[in-house]
């Protein structure tokens, strides 16, 4: 213990002797480590902002809008277009075992909404209530629509919260109405703000029964058949909205429904330029490959940074050697090994490392404490520490101070005594 602490007592009178050197030594070691750190927390704060964002709408939820049916090799006929029905709700919620909640969805953004205040802009849609189930749809007061809301055609509606601001500005809304194109409904719910900032698009909805939406605003887009337009016909969709049972069954719920709507609109379901769909698990998964990439990358731009503060420590330890040459010759005339001399270098090599890591290390977890207080942008979080990068700047010190102390202090041990008492 007592030959330990003689070896860090020496190893702080070399760094005080030569102050700025050793200080800019430490420095690109706790700049590499804090870099490091810094770097790939800051990639997980954008990782775990974007899904903080992804799950606003719903976890492991997909879409499926109408499409086009494009032409097979061989066929005489053109591009055609469909649009998903409520047949196909029916028959996905009676065959698709592997989906959980479906609900139809019509969104029409050319309805009057008003209240006997003011007037909103934003959509209209009708939805069953198992919506609610599929999309994350905080209610603040009153209630969701329910099933009789449906079955009954109810002329009620939940509002969402920037439409809410918009419509009863400063008042209360549950229990008043609005109006729909001059149709009264009731507001029986609102819902809490949805998402970072107020521009989410859930913020400025109103959500109705379908069966009502249906009846009184149904979709009112047109066919392009035989190059001609047509009007849509009855029970047309915007889009169906589905979430599977669970996400272990997402990928077979996705094959379920797509069989379902080529089987009922006549065209190849192999083909996937036939669907518009919108899975939030495939972008999720697409998004965090992204961050990974990213992460290693800015993980290996840190460790660049650290290896060359490493160099460093090799070349002041290098120094080191050069100026305590007569004290290594003294110490091995009077009977040091060369393993003792070896392992004084050596561990002044790798204290120097593991002590600029150490304070690369503080710093970043300082500086990240700190950022909690500074609100974040939309879409991502405040940086954190992430265990993986701790482990790989451990890994790289260790390394690096391995190198770092050994090789100086073979180049120390190889000295002779004479040579090194030789020398001024």
């Amino acid at each position: 213990m007592r030959i330990l602490f003689d070896i860090i007592g020496q190893t702080f009178r070399t760094l005080w002797a030569h102050k700025l050197r050793s200080f800019l030594t430490m420095f690109g070691i706790a700049w590499g480590v804090g870099s490091l750190l810094l770097l790939v927390g800051l990639g997980e704060g954008f990782r775990s902002g974007n899904q903080k964002q992804l799950n606003t709408m719903g976890e492991n939820i997909v879409w499926v809008n109408g499409g086009f049916v494009v032409p097979v090799e061989g066929s005489h006929q053109g591009t055609r277009q469909y649009w998903v029905n409520y047949q196909d709700v029916e028959d996905i919620r009676h065959e698709a075992t592997k989906v959980g909640w479906v609900s139809p969805l019509i969104d029409r953004e050319n309805v009057k909404v008003q209240s006997q205040y003011q007037s909103a802009g934003g959509s209209v849609v009708g939805v069953e209530p198992v919506f609610s189930k599929i999309r994350w749809l905080p209610m603040s007061g009153g209630r969701w629509l329910n099933d009789a809301d449906n079955s009954q055609k109810r002329r009620v509606a939940v509002v969402g919260w920037e439409m809410r601001k918009n419509l009863f500005p400063g008042r209360p809304a549950l229990g008043e109405y609005v109006t729909l194109n001059g149709t009264r409904f009731l507001i029986v719910g609102y819902l809490d703000t949805v998402g970072a900032d107020e521009n989410n698009a859930t913020n400025q909805r109103l959500y109705i029964p379908y069966t009502t939406m249906a009846e009184l605003f149904p979709v009112n887009t047109n066919f392009m058949r035989n190059n001609e337009a047509q009007e849509a016909p009855k029970g047309v969709l915007t889009f169906i909205n589905y979430k599977p049972i669970n996400r272990e069954s997402h990928a077979e719920a996705v094959m379920q429904v797509k069989h379902i709507i080529s089987r009922n609109h006549n065209f190849d379901g192999s083909v996937a330029d036939n669907y518009e769909i919108w899975d939030t698990a495939q972008n999720a998964e697409s998004v965090g490959k992204i961050f990974t990439a990213m992460n290693m990358f800015l993980g290996s731009v840190g460790v660049v940074t650290l290896v060359l503060g490493a160099i460093g420590v090799i070349n002041i330890m290098l120094v080191a050697v050069s100026e305590r040459t007569k004290e290594i010759g003294l110490r091995k005339a009077l009977g040091a090994t060369n393993a003792n001399v070896m392992a004084q270098f050596f561990l002044e090599g790798a204290f120097l490392t593991l002590a600029s890591g150490g304070l690369g290390i503080a710093a970043a977890a300082g500086l990240m404490r700190l950022l909690k207080f500074v609100p974040a942008p939309p879409g991502f979080d405040t940086p954190q520490i992430v265990p993986w990068s701790i482990a790989m700047a451990i890994g790289t010190l260790s390394f690096a101070g391995t190198v770092a102390g050994l090789y100086p202090a073979r180049q120390a041990a190889l000295l002779t005594p004479v040579e090194a008492l030789r020398k001024e």
